[in-house]
């Protein structure tokens, strides 16, 4: 018994046209798919489907963040007047209200930062140490008068965030974006160094 399954229509080149005995150019010849090549181009088609909708979702999770519109530098009031920050670091609290994918705290992220007045300028240092992410705090140490200490490593940083020579860090500490508005300070977002 003989199925049949479809029929494929090529075109054939000159020299087979001329050994076929067909005379006009554009004459067509109809062959027939076998099974076999059916059932490849069926199942490698389904494949390709199946493939493709796998892959899309991965895709578009690796490419979402390029997608995705910044926040931009959004900067937050730390509850402090520029006048009570001194050349003394001084430990401050603020909160960010910041959507992380489906993580979306309502009352927002409590962030730290260390404030100076440094040179005229001022300066809010994150307490993140630079060597494997322990938190830094100022004078804390009596070894080690006016500086920031890490207690984890004996990782140490000068009053400008510099990393001592001879300690772990390797980096200086990362700095937050400052700016002063109506007599307070605002700490925008993280500058990595």
């Amino acid at each position: 018994m003989f199925w049949k399954v479809g029929v494929l229509a090529t075109k054939i080149p000159a020299r087979k046209r001329l050994q076929a005995g067909l005379k006009e150019v554009g004459e067509n010849v109809s062959r027939k798919v076998s099974r076999r090549q059916f059932l490849t181009y069926t199942l490698g088609g389904t494949a390709g489907f199946l493939a493709s909708g796998m892959l899309f979702p991965m895709v578009r999770y690796a490419i979402d963040p390029l997608l995705k519109k910044g926040e931009g530098g959004q900067f937050h009031d730390v509850g402090l007047s520029v006048d009570e920050i001194t050349e003394t670091p001084k430990q401050v609290q603020f909160t960010v209200h910041r959507k992380d994918g489906w993580y979306n705290p309502p009352k927002g992220e409590q962030m730290t930062a260390w404030v100076l007045k440094l040179n005229g300028e001022y300066i809010a240092f994150s307490p993140i140490c630079k060597h494997l992410g322990c938190t830094v705090n100022w004078n804390s140490n009596p070894q080690f008068k006016n500086e920031f200490f890490c207690p984890c490593h004996f990782g140490r940083y000068k009053k400008d965030g510099t990393n001592v020579p001879g300690t772990p860090p390797s980096k200086p500490l990362d700095r937050y974006e400052t700016k002063v508005q109506d007599g307070k300070l605002l700490i925008g977002p993280l500058v990595k160094k």
